[in-house]
């Protein structure tokens, strides 16, 4: 009888450089590709229809990939320990392969799986696949975990690389019999949601794999100068919803990026590092996912403010950039990495409002939106996780950053059009217009486009304060 294994895909959704996939298809006879459709994370507490439907279109490329490899997606909707032991049971499956994760349900879930597979006789096969390295085996001299980024960094730049794998040629046709399943509609699921008015991206490995040329052949070159400029389209490689996909791996990304020269191509690699980073932190402070690493900053009290959270949220904050940075989210299921320090910043040290609210409303509108980077980039600009600095050096001024990283006013007038007509020299500070100036710009603070709704120099101070209430 020839040997069957299921390759259960979860957010690895390409066929190229996939380690769980080459191993099924040189051990196994027959490779059966399935996915589930989870209610308990598609309805959890980072529900998202926008990430939903990025997630429909790889898995539909995805599938169209198998296809042409002579096989296909199967696809189930269930809790996967029902799904996967079931679908075993028809297809005589022995076997279940799949690419590990780091994130506390995420393992919870193979747990389940691991043990209904295994009361069933089927082995289940956890592999790597969805980093640079293998995230669990970084450890300082001491053989700890780190929680700092530079020592990890260092260690990281010493790991050996596994292989890069190819695409299968071909796969094994599905069994004629199999119910193969449809891909669901986003109300199918029951989600409803936000629907981007500009996506940031196209979903799927194709779209990716052509974004990954276009990076390293033009772009990364100056990335080292450019990353932080939110106005430049061209200045970081918007791969990271793809990298949240699996649609391309993060090892081929470092590997064919590794082989380019100068400064661009290994500052970008440092930033797949904080990927890997973030990762390890997950994997191995798993409360992390829901309070703050460093507990003295647990007690810090947060203020409660609807009011100041909903402007946030809609972009009315009266700060330009910070506006710019919500409303771009808004429209694009994406954000400039630098606009994201800048409203992470202003949310926990302007508003003083809990990190956590900027947690969820990042997950539920990013494309890219990944609970171990998530999480850790906003434990970070709240100066309550790992990788510390004093609390004071992560609080931005939002018209600092403004004149340093669109110095042109590009990116505010693009997603800020109530000041478009506004002089440069007042964009920073619309509210500093005089009457006239207002009128002939067509921007009337006030009417046109909000006062700040909080004075940054004040709230910095009590930041501060409240920082260094529990720091001691």
């Amino acid at each position: 009888m020839p040997s069957t294994a299921l390759l259960w895909y979860r957010r690895d959704l390409r066929v190229a450089d996939h380690p769980a996939l080459t191993l099924a298809a040189r051990e196994f006879d027959r490779v059966i590709p399935v996915f589930v459709f989870d209610d308990t994370l598609l309805h959890g507490r980072f529900a998202s229809a926008p990430r939903t439907r990025f997630m429909l279109g790889c898995l539909h490329a995805l599938d169209t990939a198998l296809r042409d490899c002579a096989s296909g997606l199967v696809i189930r909707h269930g809790a996967p320990e029902d799904e996967l032991v079931t679908l075993a049971a028809e297809t005589n499956a022995k076997t279940v392969l799949w690419t590990s994760d780091v994130a506390p349900y995420a393992r919870a879930r193979d747990r389940r799986v691991t043990a209904a597979l295994s009361d069933a006789g089927v082995r289940a096969r956890p592999c790597g696949g969805a980093y640079v390295v293998d995230v669990s085996k970084p450890r300082s001299n001491a053989g700890k975990p780190f929680t700092v980024f530079s020592p990890f960094h260092r260690r990281w730049l010493d790991l050996e690389r596994r292989t890069i794998h190819r695409p299968p040629a071909e796969l094994p046709a599905l069994p004629s019999a199999l119910r193969k399943g449809r891909l669901p509609s986003l109300d199918a699921l029951g989600l409803d949601g936000p629907k981007l008015d500009e996506p940031f991206c196209e979903p799927g490995e194709p779209a990716a794999r052509r974004a990954l040329v276009r990076w390293l052949d033009g772009g990364v070159k100056r990335y080292a100068d450019t990353h932080d400029l939110v106005a430049d389209v061209h200045g970081t490689s918007g791969l990271s919803p793809y990298l949240r996909w699996g649609c391309i791996s993060a090892a081929e990304c470092e590997q064919r990026a590794a082989r380019r020269d100068g400064t661009g191509p290994s500052a970008w690699i440092r930033q797949l590092c904080w990927r890997d980073f973030y990762a390890h932190v997950m994997l191995t402070h798993p409360d992390n996912a829901r309070v703050e690493f460093q507990p003295r900053y647990r007690e810090l009290e947060w203020v409660d403010d609807a009011d100041a959270l909903a402007a946030w949220r809609a972009g009315t904050t009266g700060y330009p950039l910070v506006d710019a940075g919500m409303r771009q989210l808004a429209r694009t299921g994406w954000m400039h990495n630098r606009a994201r320090l800048v409203v992470g910043s202003f949310l926990t040290k302007d508003l003083h409002l809990d990190w956590r609210l900027g947690e969820a409303h990042f997950e539920a509108l990013l494309l890219d939106g990944e609970p171990a980077q998530n999480n850790g980039n906003w434990q970070w600009v709240s100066s309550v996780g790992v990788d510390p600095a004093p609390y004071f050096r992560r609080i931005f001024n939002p018209m600092l950053q403004q004149r340093k990283f669109d110095p042109g006013g590009d990116y505010v007038r693009r997603w800020v059009p109530e000041l478009r007509d506004v002089p440069l020299a007042r964009l920073v500070e619309p509210w500093t217009m005089t009457a006239s100036e207002q009128e002939a710009a067509g921007c009337v603070i006030g009417r046109d486009y909000p006062a700040p709704i909080v004075e940054h120099a004040v709230e910095r101070r009590r930041a501060v304060e409240r920082y260094q209430a529990v720091a001691s």
